[in-house]
């Protein structure tokens, strides 16, 4: 077989009659079978093998067959849509900011401080968006969210005071936070963790490219109208992004099992609902492996670097380059918002190759922790190089407009390399478990909350100490994030083994009686 066939998407694989793969009996086990089910899936390095990465298939391979590739591609596209309108919102107004001040008669910090406490709630929904798509499904969970980010949307627009425009944008950031945590886990429901960071990386993008492109849309729309505009925009985009799901978006989720809970008493319907949905699993999930933690710490870093980077640039860029207008103070976000633009097309299939390299190095054995081998240079010197850059050459103003455009540019290609590699790596560690959305929702909690922390903190830090201390703070953040993900790289197999001994004796788990954890079962053609 050619090695150019071992990189063929899952359509070109042999039938689900042909792989006879071998089949979970644990993910639709009561709260009791829980905890060993996470230990299964996260207790040894290797993954199902075969002879070679030609030969390699999935555990549950059957489940990534049920639609077609162009079916996928329109799912990906409405997911992407999606993951664009919550971000989107999060900095489309920091043009405005000023001018919304003026309205509420307040000052600019006030309204900041509004953005990130937009940010904070988009961390503290994470955890409960994941669970509940578990439990009643992807497509309810997103259709529901959708419509609801729509009619917030247009409360915000027309939002009469401080106290309502405060209100109307944290129930946004709620509703919105589901298309990020929700969208993954569709995507890793439908993808095959060889294929699916190329998939993640378009995802992603609308994550990202929203951020960036927001505040340029943003700085138009308030030059030449009111800044209320921006948001029936927004209004606009989640009345567009509802339509889109009703329509096009199908259930992913392979695990859903309505019949649980139809079955139970209503006591019991409570206390398994309970189980299932309590944000506190999350938290315990993600506390519990070392794994699991310094991947959401890298995220938390990468989105407080661009937070922190793209919230002060109208206070930071317009007295440097003694701009004067929204609109010019606009043109600078496209320069990272064209870097995420064109790392989508090269991030997610950097990752997805990396995978394939070492499941052929390792004789057919797929290790979650190779995928993070790909963004280690970019996370660890790569971004942290370029903040230096933008943070110095705007402090002691040197180089001119063409030094911090290059260096947000280079640094917004180079998240587009991380991003797809640390979110397909929460999906990989938690195959087939049922479980994915939680990590999902635990790794978006940590990003967002460090987001909140780094809009926050960052005009008065830069008042303070100067944009190039303050860059040079988000750089040492990364290189110690880039660090621990190297390290999780190295020592992760032994640092899981650690933890399900741990839960095993807690759990009353003999070693004369193990069951065999899903990660060691062989699947072979």
């Amino acid at each position: 077989m050619s090695p150019t066939h071992s990189t063929s998407s899952i359509e070109e694989l042999p039938s689900v009659e042909a792989i006879q793969p071998q089949r979970t009996k644990s993910r639709r086990s009561e709260a009791g079978n829980d905890l060993h089910l996470v230990q299964s899936h996260l207790s040894h390095h290797d993954m199902p093998v075969a002879n070679d990465d030609d030969e390699f298939h999935e555990v549950d391979a059957d489940q990534y067959l049920r639609f077609s590739h162009t079916r996928k591609i329109l799912i990906v596209a409405v997911l992407s849509f999606c993951s664009f309108l919550a971000p989107i919102s999060s900095t489309s107004i920091l043009s405005g900011v000023p001018e919304v001040a003026v309205t509420y008669n307040t000052t600019g910090s006030i309204i900041n401080a509004s953005n990130a406490l937009y940010l904070a709630f988009m961390g503290i929904a994470a955890p409960f968006w994941g669970p509940f798509s578990q439990v009643w499904g992807r497509r309810p969970i997103f259709l529901t969210s959708a419509f609801l980010f729509f009619a917030f949307s247009i409360g915000t627009a027309l939002a009469p005071n401080l106290p309502a425009y405060f209100i109307f944008r944290v129930l946004t950031a709620f509703q919105g936070t589901s298309f990020l945590v929700v969208g993954s886990s569709a995507i890793g429901d439908i993808y095959e963790p060889r294929a699916r960071a190329t998939a993640l990386g378009w995802f992603l993008s609308g994550t990202l490219i929203g951020p960036a492109f927001g505040p340029f849309i943003g700085g138009v729309i308030v030059t030449f109208c009111s800044w209320r505009v921006v948001f029936w925009l927004q209004t606009a985009l989640g009345g567009l992004g509802t339509l889109l799901v009703f329509f096009f978006f199908p259930e992913t989720y392979p695990h859903l099992t309505k019949a649980d809970p139809a079955q139970k008493t209503t006591k019991q319907k409570v206390k398994f609902l309970w189980h299932r949905v309590n944000p506190a699993r999350v938290g315990i999930l993600l506390f519990s492996y070392p794994n699991l933690f310094f991947a959401g710490l890298a995220a938390g870093a990468l989105v407080w670097n661009q937070y922190s980077l793209l919230t002060p640039i109208r206070y930071v860029l317009n007295p440097r380059f003694h701009l004067t207008s929204p609109i010019e103070s606009g043109l600078f976000y496209i320069a990272p918002g064209c870097g995420y633009l064109v790392g989508t097309f090269m991030g997610g299939r950097w990752a997805d190759h990396t995978v394939k390299k070492w499941i052929r190095k390792r004789g057919g054995v797929r290790v979650p922790e190779d995928r993070l081998k790909s963004c280690l240079v970019f996370l660890g010197i790569v971004i942290p190089g370029c903040i230096l850059i933008y943070g110095w050459t705007v402090e002691k103003a040197v180089g001119g407009i063409p030094v911090p455009v290059l260096a947000m540019f280079i640094q917004g290609i180079a998240q587009l390399f991380c991003f797809p590699s640390l979110n397909t790596f929460c999906l990989d560690v938690m195959q087939s478990s049922g479980r994915s959305a939680e990590v999902v929702a635990g790794n978006y909690m940590f990003r967002y909350v460090f987001a909140a922390i780094g809009s926050g903190v960052v005009l008065p830090a830069v008042e303070a100490i100067g944009v190039g201390w303050f860059s040079t703070i988000s750089a040492l953040f990364l290189v110690v994030a880039g660090l621990c993900v190297w390290a999780t790289t190295i020592f992760g197999d032994q640092w899981r083994k650690q933890v399900d001994a741990k839960n095993q004796r807690k759990a009353g788990v003999t070693e004369e009686q193990p069951s065999q954890p899903e990660s060691e079962k062989r699947v072979e053609v």
